[in-house]
């Protein structure tokens, strides 16, 4: 047994990071623990062959599906969690989320707390994140208090004469909310290696940078590394966790403290609550209503390359427009269709984890002559896309896309664009199971404990000592990036753990 801590944090992605950061000045004793170690700065950080063709920094684990066939998660554990390798797009969910909206092929529930209720933590989250972007481009926006930390991340020749022929099809094109450090003096060299890699030079704003190191700053703030959280510990009414038990450099041992908080991804927060089962929580910790795992949701995708044969896109730093023209609704139907957002700059081993057999050259010469896009449609919360684990214990992801009618329509009209932009051929590939980047809606929040696992300050509602921050606490998926949202309500949850302590 170690010795015991107000607070211990598992994980340390963009729920942990954040949580921890904000409770770094409390003067809160805080452990936070981290199943991986920091992501070395080395020469392979941006080589497209080791990170996208040998998946160097990825997780070797495979998950089974719902047939019980193995798949390779995109999942990453360091400081840091998934954000090390995250696009750096950290947009607000819009007002329509909160209150809730039909779609095509369903609906997505209301959320227990208004969009008023996390602006001034959205508002938080992008200084803290260093987000740079402009106010008054996308007509989809919601209401502020106040602009954008830093300006908008400027587009290149390329881009800005793209964006312009999407204006000129009546769209509204956007400079992409982005949490890269170009400030005066700032690390970001705006590289072709960026979105899908770690940053060598640390300016990315992922949670590792701009979370956990600040938080280790604090006295009271520690780290525990290398380090799997194996299952968590209660007291025999079932009512308090009193200790996490842990496994270290091959030994096991646990930690107490006051108040825990699992914050792993949706999907291991899940596993490791069905891992803690004991004879008062017979189905895993905190699923008296029989939620946990179900309604399970990561976003429909689909990779689009726009190519003009003889016109070469020169562009390095790709990512920094997007169109939400068709996010609140489409222009055939009155239902949403999905966000559009522009990629890295694709290259020739990054094309070649789908395509090994094409010679690289011929990959490399459609990569130099494309435009990369990025389409999301809303997946819908359905109770029968769930995790569990299998009888090895092994985690199993029953899940089948849905939504898939607006997300073709979504598809259809990014290809239309397109092609009125001048680009001939469009290809489109839409990604499978294993694409867990926005993994979410695990343990839904909410205030009924008959239809919700955690209460919104993220509570569980069994067991009052333990919260889930990370996106497991989402009612809907919102069809855009989570990682500003997951912050936020770090945030928040921070300031509700630190009136519990005071």
């Amino acid at each position: 047994m170690r010795q015991g801590y107000d607070v211990i944090i598992i994980g340390s992605g963009g729920g942990g990071g954040s949580l921890a950061y904000a409770l770094k000045d409390s003067g809160a004793r805080v452990l936070i623990v981290e199943r991986g170690g920091f992501l070395p700065q080395e020469r392979e950080n941006w080589s497209h062959e080791a990170v996208f063709f040998k998946g160097r920094y990825k997780s070797r684990e495979h998950w089974v599906d719902g047939s019980g066939r193995p798949f390779s998660p995109w999942v990453h554990y360091w400081v840091g969690g998934n954000t090390k390798m995250f696009g750096a797009c950290l947009p607000r969910f819009r007002r329509e989320v909160f209150e809730g909206r039909e779609h095509a092929d369903g609906d997505a529930p209301p959320w227990p707390i208004r969009y008023e209720d996390l602006e001034p933590y959205y508002a938080r989250a992008e200084q803290i994140y260093r987000v740079h972007g402009a106010i008054g481009e996308d007509p989809t926006d919601p209401e502020r208090s106040g602009d954008f930390p830093y300006p908008p991340v400027p587009h290149e020749p390329y881009i800005a004469e793209h964006t312009e022929r999407l204006a000129a099809q009546g769209l509204h094109p956007f400079h992409l909310p982005l949490g890269v450090d170009v400030r005066t003096g700032g690390r970001c060299i705006l590289c072709k290696t960026c979105d899908g890699f770690p940053c060598q030079v640390l300016a990315k704003s992922d949670a590792d940078v701009c979370c956990v190191r600040p938080a280790l700053e604090s006295p009271t703030v520690e780290l525990m590394t290398a380090t799997i959280a194996q299952r968590l510990l209660t007291d025999p009414s079932g009512r308090r966790v009193q200790a996490v038990e842990v496994r270290r450099n091959g030994e096991t041992f646990q930690i107490t403290a006051d108040t825990f908080v699992v914050s792993c991804g949706a999907t291991n927060s899940t596993a490791l609550l069905l891992r803690s089962a004991n004879s008062i929580h017979p189905n895993g910790l905190a699923n008296a209503s029989g939620l946990l795992g179900r309604r399970y949701m990561q976003h429909v995708f689909t990779a689009i390359m726009a190519v003009h044969p003889t016109r070469r896109n020169p562009t390095v730093f790709q990512k920094t427009m997007g169109i939400n023209d068709f996010y609140l609704k489409g222009p055939n139907i009155p239902y949403p269709y999905g966000n559009l957002a522009l990629l890295g700059k694709l290259q020739a081993g990054m094309l070649a984890v789908d395509q090994p057999l094409v010679p690289r050259r011929i990959l490399q010469a459609i990569a130099d002559r494309s435009i990369d896009w990025w389409a999301q449609s809303e997946d819908l919360p359905d109770p029968d896309n769930r995790i569990t684990l299998d009888s090895s214990g092994k985690v199993c992801v029953r899940w089948k896309p849905n939504n898939l009618r607006a997300h073709r329509s979504l598809v259809r009209a990014a290809k239309e664009m397109l092609r009125r932009a001048g680009f001939p051929i469009v290809l489109a590939r839409r990604l499978d199971q294993a694409a867990t980047a926005h993994q979410c809606g695990t343990m839904r929040f909410g205030t009924d404990p008959a239809t919700s696992v955690l209460d919104p300050f993220c509570r569980t509602h069994d067991v009052p000592n333990l919260r889930v921050v990370d996106a497991s606490f989402f009612p809907s998926s919102a069809g855009m990036d989570p990682t500003l949202t997951i912050a936020a309500q770090a945030l928040r949850v921070g300031d509700h753990i630190l009136g519990a302590i005071s």
